[in-house]
Formats: C-alpha cells, structure tokens, sequence
C-alpha cells in the first residue's frame, strides 16, 4: 500500500503486442527523478526507470532489477508522473483532497481513453492499526476509478497468483458469427458471438538459416521449401500443376479424383445457428464440453434484441434449462457443430444478459472407459466402510478451495509453466546463447509439484491411507501376460478374483493357444489399443470352449472347459458384458443336450456355474435366486 516504508510499487503497461510501448514508474524510492519535479515541484519520491519506449531487452533488465522502497511514497502521485509521461497535457499540479485528486486524475483519464489495470498483492503478513487504514483508504480511491473509469482491480495472495495475474494476455475480440438466432421460423433474434476463452498455444518456431552472408543487414534467414513432382519412370522430367490430380488410396489401387469432382461431393451447410430443443441442465454434463466456449451477446445496437436475449435467459435460468443448437458459423463451413447455449443473467445493470455456448460431442467423438465402476464388481472386490472413508479423507484433503482460504491454482491467476519456461529461457538465450536451461522458478514449482504446505498438514490421512490398503508388487511373469491362471483349480470356483485390468499384456496376443489359453484370453481381452479386443476375445473363448466340448472323448476336455468358461465369466462381470456369458451358457447346455453331451452340463451343475446376476453386473436381467436355474430345473432358459 501507499506511504508503507520498505515497500515499493511499479506502474507500467502489460505487454500485449511487440508494439507495444512501455514506460516504468516507481515510488518509495530514496532519490527522486521525474519531469513533474523539476516543472511544477513536489512528485518526491518518485522514479521514472524508463521512459515510454518499444519493448526490448533493457525493458527485462529494468524489471527485474526494480530496487527496494526504502521510504514511504504515495501511489497517487505515481499515477500523476505516469500520465504526465503519456499525455503531456497537465499544466499544473492537482490539488485538492486525494479523492478530489482521484475523481480529477479519473476524468482526464476517460477523457483520453485510458484505462488502469491494478494488481494488489499484500501477503500475510500482520499489519498495525495505521498500515490497515492506508490500505482502506487505498482501496476507496481505487473503487472510484473502477467506477468511474475503465479500470479493473485485481486481489492476489501468493507468487504464483501474482505471477499469473501478470502474464495474463488480452486478444481483440473478434466475431465468431453474426447473425440470427432462429428460435423458430416465425421468431428470430439478432445475436454476436465471440470467443469467451481460447487455449494459449505454443509459439510456432521456424526454421533459421545461417547460410546468408554476415554483411546482409536485410536477410530474413527463413527456410522456404519447394517441391517438385516428377515422372517415376523418368526422373529427369517435371510434371506441372495442371498435369497432376490426387488419388485416394481403395484396397490396393489407387482412385483418382479431379477438383471439380471433389467440390461437387463436400458438404456445404447453410451459415445459421437453429435451437433444436431445450432440456434440464442436469442431463448436461461438465465433462461433455469440447473445445473452447463462446459467448452469445444480443446485437449491441438492436434495443429488441437485448430485451429478447434478456427474456430468454432470465427464463431458462428460472426453470433451469439449457438449450440445444445446430450452429454454421460461416458460409461454406464443411463442418456442423452442436453444442449447448447456458443463460449467463448479468447482476450488474450497465452488463447486459449472455448466453455462454459450449460444443457437444458427437457419438464418435465419445471415449467409453475400458474399466467398470468398483459399483459393479463382485461383493468381494467392493471396498470395505473404513476404505472408502480413507479413501474420502485423501480425496477431500485436496480440495483446492479449503474454507477460509483463496482457492489455490485459480485458472485465471495461473499462468501455463511450460510457456512461462520456454519464454524465460528464450529471454536468456537471447543475451547468452550459451547458457544452459536455468532450474525451475519456485513460483512455478508450486504448480507442477505437490505443495510440501499441504502435505504435511494432511501427513497423517496419507498415513492412515497406507494402512488401510496393502499395496503388494505385481511380479513379472510370461513375456505374454502379468497374471495367470494355472494355480486354480477347477472346483475353487467360488471366491476367486483376477484383475484382468492389470494384466497388461508386454507382447500384443492376437489368437488363443491350445496349451495358453486362459493366459491369452487375459491378455487379449485387457488391450486397450482398440475397444474391439473385448468382443474379439469373448468370440474366441466361445469358440475354444466349444471346440473343448465338442472333441471331448468321455469328459477328458471338461476341466479344461470348466477353467476357460470361469475366465470367460470372470471376464464378463469385469468388462459389464453380462448377457453374452448368459446367454452363451444357455446355449452350450442346449447345444449339449441336442448331441449327447448333457454329460458337459452336468459337469457344469457339480462344479456351481451359474449365471451372472444383477449383484454381480447391473445389465444382467438374472436375478440371485435365479443364478442357478438352468440345473435345478433340467432345462435351459
């Protein structure tokens, strides 16, 4: 705050284009050097580091070696010196009380279009009676410049948050789409839409070629490339643009296809954004969001359609639903997109009501888990009382927002440490192409790595934790799989469990063996570099488990059977493929009884198959008294 001794502030303008021209203002400092001074007097304590100048290399070294406050100073008169360096149109020193001199300063300022971003960091630290009211009185003089100005204040309580605060980026905004909002054929509303949030991606670095002469001042050093199509029975012979056609490849020949031809097949909506219905907000999940979220504003100029976006979102928040749009952003798009319209009611009344709009999923854009729900394991996979209360301690000790506390990593305050990085090392570079990459910023490390503050404050849920869960290593094997099957009997059906999910397979099996085929059905069934295995590998065992049935020579085959009809069941229960063991039982007993081998079925009854149940898997429609009924009752259901 102002007037604080041993603190010290910079005015200076974020950098959002290589254009951008900045200035550096400090106060608190021992020494005093501005124009304002040797004019018109007073500005003590004050500090121009910087003139206004384009962004370089000195602006860094400025920056970073801003000194410390050593008497107190008042932020105000910074304020002045940094307008005074901008405009150059203040003949004489603002009088007045310091609000008089903030409602001066904040009129000169929206007279010129001026605009003052504040970022207010004052740590933890415990403050006297006097030090608290200079902060109240400094938040009361910058509330009028929020009100009266286009000015924006920011409250931050770490590095990390400061830092984020800092390298946050302003992009013009540009529209998405103009045009209707058509509710139906007979109501349409005047509707913008920007980009609400846009992903901050990686600069694209060039080729650099140090093959131009030293002495060329205008050398751009890039890279072009070039290419050249040729003949492949004569090298030697160039082809030309309008010789050359694309082929798309169609079993082993190749099909070709002029432009005009390509043309006439692309898709080509009409530019328009349609509502397809409404539902509950409910029914939209947060994790269905893709891509970026934008934001639909009324035509700024059209008073009827700000009342009409109003009316709509007021009621759609009232009754808690969202709707669905078919949105053709642009004539001549190829793509449809669909996506979901959330009110955003406005509590400010100079803020008008919004929509903000997220993209929908199609069917093949979804990723289905390849894992189950622990709610739809067996009984005796399920994780007892005191586990999953452990387990909701450690899960709750990472909340991000504890109570009475800033939220932690807030997004907005959180800059991406990757580019944070690249640009530091670049800045460094520049000055010492040498120099190696520097260690990590401690800012940075508080977002990549675990808090040590949090975790030693929730040391003994870890603990606790550990106790409650044996953790036990998972040996090495076969090459094929992790985990295998031959040390079960036959008749130890019962209270057996494989995670067939840990099984990860070092060698990718495609076929089951004669002599491996459990082992390889495990490993088939947990691949996870398509979602077909699972049904390739249910389909294989079937097949196996007939051929077993099928060329048994009085039983010799049943034990075999019996072992790849459990894997088989197993496998179901934890991929929630309930009906096809069912029904495949059902069928082998009926096949079995159709050719003199009720024998097999038999087999089956003595060793307690049954099928699986609704406990076991929440699609099955056999219930628990019911898992037996295919041998009880003689007959196959």
């Amino acid at each position: 705050g102002a007037g604080r001794e041993g603190r010290i502030a910079c005015h200076f303008v974020l950098v959002y284009s290589k254009y951008d021209e900045v200035g550096v203002v400090v106060f608190g400092t021992k020494d005093t050097k501005n124009d304002l001074t040797k004019e018109v007097g007073g500005y003590e304590h004050i500090t121009v580091l910087q003139p206004i100048k384009v962004v370089d290399g000195d602006l860094v070294d400025v920056v970073q070696q801003i000194p410390r406050g050593t008497v107190p100073g008042d932020f105000m008169d910074a304020i002045v010196v940094g307008m005074d360096m901008l405009i150059k149109k203040f003949q004489e020193t603002i009088k007045g009380t310091k609000e008089d001199q903030v409602l001066t300063l904040a009129e000169q300022m929206a007279k010129h279009g001026m605009k003052i971003d504040c970022i207010i960091y004052r740590g933890n630290q415990k403050r006297d009676p006097h030090e608290n009211n200079v902060i109240e009185e400094n938040d009361m003089l910058l509330s009028i410049f929020s009100k009266k100005t286009k000015a924006k204040a920011v409250h931050v309580e770490s590095s990390t948050s400061l830092l984020g605060a800092l390298r946050t980026r302003n992009v013009t905004p540009v529209t998405t789409y103009r045009g209707d909002l058509e509710i139906s054929s007979a109501l349409k509303i005047k509707v913008w839409v920007y980009k609400k949030t846009a992903e901050e991606r990686f600069p694209t670095l060039k080729k650099y070629s140090d093959k131009a002469p030293s002495t060329d001042k205008f050398a751009t050093h890039e890279i072009k490339l070039d290419y050249e199509y040729k003949i492949v029975q004569d090298p030697s012979k160039v082809v030309p643009p309008e010789q050359r056609i694309k082929g798309y490849r169609y079993g082993p020949q190749v099909i070709p296809i002029s432009s005009a031809e390509l043309e006439a097949v692309k898709f080509r909506p009409e530019k328009g954004v349609k509502l397809l219905g409404f539902t509950n907000a409910s029914n939209i999940m947060r994790h269905y969001y893709m891509k970026d979220a934008n934001i639909f504003i009324a035509d700024p100029g059209n008073n009827k359609a700000i009342v009409a976006v109003s009316a709509l979102a007021r009621a759609m928040k009232e009754m808690n639903k969202v709707a669905i749009l078919r949105c053709v952003w642009r004539q001549g798009q190829a793509n449809v997109v669909i996506g979901v319209l959330t009110p955003n009611v406005s509590d400010k009344d100079n803020i008008a009501d919004s929509f903000y709009f997220n993209v929908l999923p199609f069917a093949e854009d979804v990723r289905e888990f390849q894992f189950p729900s622990f709610s739809s394991l067996p009984a005796s996979l399920q994780p007892s009382a005191e586990q999953q209360e452990t387990a909701d301690k450690l899960v709750m000790m990472m909340d991000l927002v504890p109570a009475g506390k800033e939220e932690s990593l807030r997004p907005e305050f959180t800059p991406n440490p990757v580019l944070e990085r690249f640009y530091h090392h670049l800045e460094l570079k520049s000055k010492h192409p040498d120099a190696a990459v520097p260690p990590l910023d401690e800012a940075l490390s508080r977002i990549t790595e675990p808090d040590p503050e949090v975790i030693s404050k929730a040391k003994l849920v870890i603990d606790e934790f550990r106790r409650h869960f044996e953790l036990k290593e998972n040996p090495k094997l076969k090459k094929s799989t992790r985990r295998l099957l031959k040390d079960k009997t036959p008749g130890s059906y019962e209270n057996q469990s494989t995670d067939l999910l840990a099984s990860t397979s070092e060698v990718k099996v495609e076929t089951l063996g004669d002599l491996t085929t459990v082992s390889d059905f495990e490993a088939m069934i947990s691949r996870r570099d398509s979602p077909e295995w699972v049904s390739k590998a249910i389909f294989a065992m079937k097949n196996k488990i007939f051929d077993l049935v099928e060329n048994s020579f009085e039983g010799d085959n049943y034990p075999k059977a019996l072992e790849c009809l459990t894997a088989l069941r197993k496998a179901c229960v934890i991929e929630q493929e309930p009906t096809q063991f069912n029904n495949f039982l059902s069928h082998i007993c009926r096949f079995c009884k159709e050719t003199d081998l009720s024998s097999f079925c038999e087999f089956l009854a003595s060793k307690d198959v049954t099928f699986i149940t609704k406990t076991e898997a929440e699609d099955s429609e056999i219930e628990e008294q019911n898992a037996r009924s295919l041998f009880v009752k003689g007959e196959t259901s």
